[in-house]
């Protein structure tokens, strides 16, 4: 498996798309040590190890909304590690949200997106900005100065939003104005992901597809 299959998470597996899933939600289980029959595939692939970004999301079932998500951008540590952290971080440490309770853990659902190698975007005006998105691939992360926002690939298609729509939101992540990808000078870059999910607590763990 070459660096640049990794980088495109083309060789991410329903194998270890389920291993992972399943791993996030045992990480809470064993945060708080709940008896329970739950247990995780057994999965040896190498991507496993390797660095690679990764965020971990957690949604209300059967509404929904989000719960916590949290994740490492660029490939700080190896895969299963980030799943691990990230998990945790989602769970406790998102600042959105107070901690996850134990009473909680069946009325949740996890994500998991690993993620591509940001690319950096080059443009010379909005248009060109605009026309480098591809809703239903492309994650975006956005810097200006000390502030930064980033958007998983997969919030465009749910809050179904069009590129301008989606700039402006990633804008507003990083605390800018919403407007602000049309007036000053920001660096973009892009991303794209491979999600995996919960049907439900515990449930079957499917891959999302964002396009048909």
């Amino acid at each position: 498996m070459s660096s640049s299959d990794l980088q495109s998470n083309t060789q991410i597996s329903d194998e270890v798309g389920t291993y992972l899933v399943r791993l996030a939600r045992k990480t809470i289980y064993d945060y708080f040590k709940y008896n329970t029959n739950f247990t995780i595939p057994d999965c040896k692939d190498k991507v496993l190890y390797q660095k690679l970004g990764a965020f971990v999301t957690i949604e209300t079932y059967p509404e929904k909304n989000l719960r916590g998500c949290i994740g490492y951008p660029l490939p700080y540590k190896e895969l299963i590690e980030a799943i691990k952290d990230n998990a945790l971080n989602a769970a406790f440490e998102d600042p959105r949200f107070q901690p996850l309770q134990k009473e909680e853990l069946l009325k949740i659902v996890f994500e998991v997106s690993v993620l591509s190698k940001p690319e950096e975007i080059k443009y010379s005006n909005p248009n060109e900005l605009v026309s480098a998105i591809n809703i239903g691939k492309d994650g975006l992360i956005v810097r200006y100065k000390h502030f930064s926002g980033l958007l998983l690939p997969q919030v465009a298609v749910e809050e179904k939003l069009n590129a301008e729509e989606f700039l402006s939101l990633t804008c507003e992540k990083a605390f800018l104005p919403h407007d602000a990808w049309k007036y000053h000078n920001l660096t973009w870059h892009k991303f794209s992901g491979t999600i995996f999910a919960e049907e439900k607590p515990e449930g079957k763990v499917i891959r999302k597809k964002l396009v048909n």
